[in-house]
This record gives structure tokens, C-alpha cells and sequence, in this order.
């Protein structure tokens, strides 16, 4: 991929950030397990916010593509913080297109300058995969929507300023077709959040959020009543590419460590990355990861030239977090005993990107989708 001097320009500057100013304290901040908001600010200063949404709202309006570096940069020194951004443009894309202009107008100029995150919420209790079978009921009454119910495993549940939910206004029976799409600002009664124990991404805040006859203007919904679902939807095979070069970026700041590692370490009167045993798992590693990356950018691509890459994003989307859990997991046992100790940062970046084997579609989920674009969907059993 031979890259513009523009695109060159961001890539180094977000380079340098993370690795001056997110690498050296990652695990720091997962001990505090508080997402450093000052930090976000300082990366909406300098531009790494929302660099894809329009110049007007806060953004550069760069393509796809760019966006793409700059997420797997900032994922080399810190994988969570990289969430921030993937987030920003997904639902700053999905405010702009679908939003009111006063909705738009005020909260995506918040989130490019690091002052708001918008978490969205979709999974609920009963169901995540199945995203169109879902519970949480908004009644209208008069000039606004009563939402009732719960969203759970939603990143950023108790760190957002706002939520953008997917709520039934149809029949249930009417599956997607009866989904509305609102956006509910943090501070608005009614709303309670929790906050989950996890493996990995402490910082995040993935947790569960309750509605409670929230009381929602009807000019903040997103698009048409019974539409959200099949309209918002679609940004999420931007996002998918997205997370899949986060992950590209964690395992390969666990690859350079565990290079420099290899040279440095001596067995047997000798470097052991000399040892065939030492060296060709890493190799094997770095292939897998550019692999995964080149499809990853292959996917924006043909998003930027206007191409249908629903299939590609999918696949990157199953195979970046497996990938990255198994190479950070090489790299761990290229450390021997040292790579066994939370003093290293490997375990932390092992249980990071696990995560998103689960989060925002599982494997299965994906391979059904790669399987629906080749074959159709009356083909696919569940």
C-alpha cells in the first residue's frame, strides 16, 4: 500500500503519540481503571478524533483508509484508548447522516475535540448476535418517544455523555422492520448505568444501562421510525475493519518487543532468536498479522471507491482479534518465565483483544455473514 504524504504526515503523528504517550503507562491505566478524559481532550487537540467526519463538524474528512492507520497506531500504545476514535467515527458518522442538525450540529463537534463519548447500545440481555430481536420498547406520546429497558454489554456504559439506542416502536413480530434509532443524552432522567468486572479493558467500562420512561424529543431520533436497524446498521462494516487493525496494532507492539527480546537474550553462548524455535513462530506471527492487515485496508478501500465490502470487513472482523490473541500469546512465550508476569505488558494485550472476539459480532456471526454474501441468506442455517 503506498501511502500519500497527507496520509504519511498523520500516520507519524499518531505514531508518536502513542508510543510517547499512551505506550509508557497502558498498564498503568488499567490499574487506575479510569478512562483518562484529559488524555482523550489532548488527542482531539491534536486531531486524532473523528479525522474521517467533515471539516465543518470538527473533522479533516479524510477517506477510510487514513482512519485506518491512525486506529492501528494509537492500538500499538494503548488498545483501549484506540476504542475512543474507532467509536467517534462510527457514531459521529452515523449522527451526521441520520441525525437532526441540532442534534448533529452540538454533539459531533463534542466528540472530535475529545469532550463527549457516545456509546451505542444495542445488545440486550436475551440477545446480542440476533440484533433484530429486541425488547426495549419506545411508546410515542405526543412531540416524544417513552423508552423502557435495558442495553447491556455496551461499551463505555458508564463513562458516556450519550447513548444512541435501537428500541422497538413496531410490532415484535416485525423483527428489524420495527426498529427506531434515537439518540438520549447521558443527563436525561430516568437513565442508570452499571459497570462490569471484565477480563481485559478495564478502562473501557463495558456495562449495562437502564431506561426508565426516558423521555426522548422526537427530533432526536436517527432517521425513520421502524428504520434505524436496516438504516445505522450499515456504518458497521467500517467499524469491523476498523477494530481488526486495532488489533493488528497491539500484536504488533507485542511483535517488536518480542523481536527486540530475541536479540537481546542469550542461551546456549548465543542470541535465541538464532534458534530456529525462537524466531520462525515470530515470523510466522508477522505474516498473519501484515495478512490480516492488508485485507483490513483492502476492506477501506473499496469503502473509499464506493464498492460493497461487507464480506471483506466480516472477515477481518473474525480474524484479527484470533490472530492478534495468538501471536500476542507467541510473543508471551518467547519471554519464558518473564512473559509469565504482569510486570510485561503481553497479558494485558492477550485479555484486550479478546475481547473483541465477542464484542461487536462473534466469529460465528461473521462466517454466517461471509457465508449469506457468497450463497444468500435462505441458504444459511442457524
Amino acid at each position: 500500500m503506498v501511502l500519500t504524504d497527507d496520509q504519511k504526515a498523520l500516520q507519524e503523528s499518531a505514531r508518536r503519540f502513542a508510543r510517547e504517550r499512551l505506550l509508557p503507562d497502558y498498564q498503568k491505566r488499567e490499574k487506575l481503571g479510569v478512562l483518562d478524559r484529559g488524555l482523550i481532550s489532548e488527542m482531539g487537540r491534536l486531531g486524532l478524533l473523528g479525522v474521517d467526519l467533515p471539516e465543518e463538524l470538527g473533522g479533516m474528512g479524510v477517506d477510510a483508509v487514513t482512519t485506518g492507520l491512525i486506529a492501528e497506531e494509537l492500538a500499538y500504545g494503548d488498545f483501549n484508548v484506540s476504542a475512543v476514535p474507532v467509536g467517534i467515527s462510527l457514531n459521529g458518522a452515523i449522527l451526521s447522516r441520520h441525525a437532526q442538525p441540532k442534534v448533529y450540529k452540538e454533539w459531533v463537534p463534542r466528540m472530535t475535540r475529545g469532550d463527549a463519548i457516545v456509546a451505542i447500545c444495542l445488545t440486550e440481555p436475551r440477545g446480542g448476535s440476533d440484533a433484530s430481536n429486541l425488547q426495549m420498547k419506545a411508546r410515542r406520546d405526543g412531540d416524544h418517544y417513552i423508552v423502557n429497558g435495558e442495553k447491556t454489554s455496551i461499551t463505555f456504559a458508564d463513562r458516556a455523555d450519550a447513548y444512541l439506542i435501537f428500541a422497538r416502536t413496531g410490532r415484535p413480530d416485525e423483527g428489524a422492520k420495527g426498529v427506531t434509532a434515537l439518540f438520549i443524552p447521558g443527563d436525561t432522567p430516568g437513565i442508570s448505568r452499571t459497570h462490569f468486572d471484565d477480563v481485559g479493558s478495564a478502562i473501557i467500562g463495558r456495562g449495562s444501562v437502564f431506561f426508565d420512561d426516558v423521555r426522548v424529543p422526537v427530533d432526536h431520533r436517527l432517521g425513520d421510525e421502524g428504520k434505524g436497524f436496516s438504516q445505522v446498521m450499515q456504518g458497521f462494516d467500517y467499524s469491523r475493519a476498523l477494530i481488526a487493525l486495532q488489533c493488528c496494532g497491539a500484536a504488533q507492539a507485542s511483535l517488536d518487543e518480542a523481536w527486540a527480546y530475541a536479540k537481546e537474550r542469550e542461551a546456549f553462548g548465543r542470541p535465541i532468536g538464532q534458534f530456529q524455535g525462537v524466531s520462525f513462530p515470530l515470523a510466522e506471527g508477522d505474516s498473519h498479522i501484515a495478512a490480516v492487515r492488508q485485507l483490513s485496508y483492502h476492506a477501506l478501500a473499496m469503502r473509499d471507491a464506493g464498492l460493497p465490502h461487507t464480506a471483506e470487513a466480516a472477515m477481518v472482523k473474525w480474524m484479527g482479534p484470533k490472530t492478534a490473541f495468538d501471536v500476542i500469546h507467541q510473543c508471551l512465550l518467547t519471554f519464558g518465565h518473564y512473559g509469565w508476569s504482569k510486570d510485561l505488558p503481553h497479558q494485558q494485550r492477550l485479555r484486550d483483544v479478546m475481547g473483541l472476539e465477542i464484542g461487536d459480532g462473534t466469529a460465528g456471526v461473521m462466517k454466517m455473514i461471509i457465508a449469506r454474501e457468497r450463497i444468500g441468506r435462505a441458504s444459511i442455517q442457524h
